[in-house]
């Protein structure tokens, strides 16, 4: 990072310090609780690590049906993989990866996606399937940029995303629904309803979601349900439980130098928990169990003048454990958190022939982890507060891992917050990198990484504006990379290894601010340096926001840039660069009614994320948005 991008960020900080603005009453919070960082609902104040808070109204201004679009734009340093209007897909071609800060890994299996706090990934292949996850479901979303191992293990290297959601918090009910329509064919319909009668409370939805897509072969559909209930035994006792399932089909078309016919993945992912949950006055906690699980149906396909293929890859996965952690406050300002977990993953992986020959079986295993760990948080003085803590993980395969973490949280006023956190991350192998395919190799390591930040977050303007500047550096080593190597009679093959390395550094800026009484302005910006270049991994994002509300309208205009993001790296490297202006218009007739209209690419911008694959030009979507009862 040369001097000149320093001297400009801090010149940036420096002129949002001075910036005027008109007269009103509303303030940014900047007393979030948040229960990511740790296992107890704290202010945001008081947890070392950077967390980034998504909001409900966020997800439901932005009228996207699938999340993590959403995230993409407003979590500085985070970038997600697209390759069309709607729908990520899977497997050769598939998209919605994610890096955060450079780290994610292909597939994605460095940043971990949690629900409700416990694990979301397959049992098999290791990562997320991100058209699992439905925005309407969703009450708020906390991301975590670092580490946080010690408190969910592995997968959460590089960040984690914890995805909290929705139920009827009001007592009465409610109910909503959504159709929209727009270019390429594409449709989405959402209906929910929730309900709070005494001590029960209960929330379902149904999505789905479909497209001829804007190239051939690539078409999408997708159903969504959901269901959460919940009953208070007492003011102290809560127990609750839901249920995610989602279908889909989804096509993949290929390069457009190397288009795929046939390319078909039809997937039934289902996510299933109960939590007991207990609070009093000086100690709180919970039980969960989750269960995670997964069958996909996958035509490989063929190329043009190929054969098409005579088997299709099946497999069927499962995650699935328990956790249970207690928080205790014994003396004032003091958390002690301590926590046990386990968790199996593992499934069965074939190739179904469609003739009458025996399957062709590729794995069919499964692994444990089980840990356990102690946090302890003490505040001083109320203005520091500090943290510190250690996890062990036992994995069948490798043995033990340490992970420890040491961080503080400085307040010198009530404007400001200064962090600072050297924290370990880890992943352990997939059953995929182990005993799939040639280059399996079952002696391999956990991937590790200490991440160091120091982050600064400011008030300005009486509370109307806060803005915050983060610095961190990731070293990274023993990587999972395929390599050739030598076998005995001097020929050579290609296997897993633990010899990879990272050393990343960057800087990430966002900023809020209530300029005028109907007027918001949000931006972000972040910086990424990294000695070795990684697909995905942007050296510069931008987004910058604006929503205006006048009486019965609502207008909202957001611009993403994207700058020297390799989608090929090695020799042959190519770099993307591009600018996305998106609006969004609606208007409330009535209170229960809102029609909107909302254009994507307003300025045709040509660009590719994954190579060979364009992403669509202008598109147009409009939609009616019904709320009724309680809310």
């Amino acid at each position: 990072m040369d001097r000149k991008h320093l001297h400009l960020y801090f010149s940036i900080l420096i002129s949002i310090c001075s910036l005027n603005g008109y007269a009103q009453k509303d303030t940014i919070s900047l007393n979030e609780v948040v229960v990511t960082g740790t296992r107890a609902q704290v202010n945001r104040n008081n947890v070392p690590m950077t967390i980034s808070v998504i909001d409900r109204t966020e997800i439901e201004e932005s009228s996207e049906s699938a999340l993590l679009p959403v995230l993409s734009e407003r979590v500085p340093g985070m970038f997600i993989t697209e390759r069309g209007i709607t729908g990520f897909g899977v497997s050769s071609g598939g998209s919605g990866g994610i890096t955060m800060r450079g780290i994610g890994g292909s597939p994605t299996t460095e940043v971990l996606i949690l629900i409700d706090g416990h694990p979301q990934y397959m049992g098999i292949m290791g990562h997320h399937l991100p058209d699992a996850y439905v925005a309407s479901d969703v009450e708020k979303v906390e991301v975590i940029r670092g580490p946080a191992s010690i408190l969910y293990g592995s997968n959460a290297m590089g960040g984690t995303i914890n995805i909290i959601t929705r139920k009827q918090n009001k007592d009465g009910w409610s109910a909503s629904g959504r159709v929209m329509y727009g270019s390429h064919n594409t449709q989405k319909y959402m209906a929910n309803a929730g309900i709070k009668k005494g001590k029960y409370d209960g929330f379902v939805s149904v999505n789905h979601d479909r497209t001829d897509g804007h190239r051939d072969n690539s078409a999408f559909h997708i159903t969504n349900a959901y269901a959460r209930s919940g009953y208070n035994f007492s003011e102290n006792i809560r127990l609750w439980g839901d249920i995610s399932i989602a279908s889909y089909k989804a096509r993949n078309p290929g390069t457009e130098d190397a288009p795929m016919f046939d390319n078909i993945a039809n997937i039934t992912r289902g996510v299933t928990s109960a939590t007991l949950e207990n609070n009093y006055e000086k100690t709180d906690g919970a039980l969960k169990l989750f269960y995670n699980f997964g069958d996909h149906k996958i035509n490989d396909g063929y190329a043009g003048g190929d054969i098409p293929k005579d088997y299709r890859f099946r497999s069927k996965d499962n995650n699935f454990g328990a956790m249970l952690y207690q928080n205790f406050r014994p003396f004032l300002g003091n958390i002690i958190t301590a926590g046990i977990d386990f968790k199996s993953f593992g499934g069965h992986a074939w190739n179904k022939f469609e003739d009458n020959r025996p399957d062709a079986n590729m794995v069919d295993t499964s692994v444990f982890e089980i840990a356990t760990y102690l946090i302890m948080q003490q505040t001083l003085f109320e203005k520091l507060t500090l943290n510190g803590g250690v996890r062990l993980e036992y994995n069948r395969e490798f043995g033990n891992e340490w992970i420890p973490q040491i961080g503080f949280a400085y307040r010198p006023v009530e404007s400001t917050v200064i962090k600072g956190s050297i924290a370990k991350g880890f992943r352990s192998p997939t059953l995929r990198e182990l005993f799939m395919w040639g280059q399996a190799n079952p002696d391999l390591k956990p991937e590790r990484m200490i991440n160091y930040e120091v982050s600064v977050g400011q008030k300005f303007l009486n509370g109307r504006l806060y803005a915050e500047l983060t610095g961190f550096i990731a070293d990274g080593s023993n990587l999972i990379q395929t390599m050739p190597i030598k076998n005995a009679d001097g020929t050579t093959k290609m296997m897993n290894l633990n010899t990879g390395d990272l050393l990343n550094r960057g800087i990430e800026f966002s900023v809020k601010w209530n300029a005028i009484r109907n007027l918001q302005l949000q931006a972000n910006y972040s910086y990424l340096d990294m000695d070795k270049p990684v697909v995905y991994a942007p050296k510069q994002q931008l987004f910058v926001s604006a929503g205006y509300h006048l009486q019965k309208w609502n207008l909202s205009a957001g611009y993403q840039y994207i700058n020297d993001m390799y989608s090929v790296t090695g020799d042959n490297a190519v770099k993307e660069n591009y600018g996305l202006l998106n609006v969004k218009a609606s208007f409330h007739p009535i209170k229960l009614l809102e029609l909107f209209v909302k254009g994507e690419n307003l300025t045709d911008k040509k660009y590719e994320i994954m190579r060979g694959y364009p992403m669509p030009g202008f598109t147009v979507l409009g939609g009616i948005n019904i709320s009724l009862g309680t809310r």
